[in-house]
């Protein structure tokens, strides 16, 4: 088990961002997601989740396809059906990039739209690999695979 206190911290309340509500830590929008403030949706392709590992209770909404990474052509349909109108978005990807366009878009559909900083894996370490530099799984919170 990593010792999430060696792990740089993440702000505690969500920080303003250009174009969407803005960017929130894991651990807040579990929190936010665990009382019903917000609803969690991970925009990771199919592939992702199920050979990485997914959150308990998160809604998937790929925003991109794999393979191939097309943009979903059902994302805004999918994220309304997903979202009540006017409400509270959270949005996980693999590092916190793709959920920053996710949120862009899920602004225009007329919700609150925060990205999840770090993503489910974190950025990438000195050798290409993800998963011990940040993100939902390293610091401790629910996921499961398979």
């Amino acid at each position: 088990m990593t010792d999430t206190r060696a792990l740089p911290p993440l702000p505690e309340q969500p920080v303003p961002a250009q174009g969407y509500a803005g960017d929130i830590s894991p651990h807040l929008a579990w929190q936010w997601a665990q009382s019903g403030q917000a609803v969690l949706v991970d925009v990771r392709t199919d592939a992702e989740r199920e050979w990485v590992g997914a959150v308990p209770g998160a809604v998937p909404v790929a925003w991109k396809q794999w393979p191939g990474m097309a943009l979903n052509e059902r994302f805004d349909d999918q994220l309304r059906a997903a979202v009540p109108p006017g409400g509270q978005v959270l949005l996980l990807c693999r590092s916190g990039v793709r959920s920053i366009a996710a949120a862009r878009r899920a602004t225009e559909l007329g919700l609150r739209a925060y990205s999840i900083l770090e993503g489910f894996e974190g950025d990438a370490d000195e050798h290409g690999q993800r998963g011990c530099k940040g993100g939902w799984r390293l610091r401790g919170l629910p996921w499961k695979q398979g």
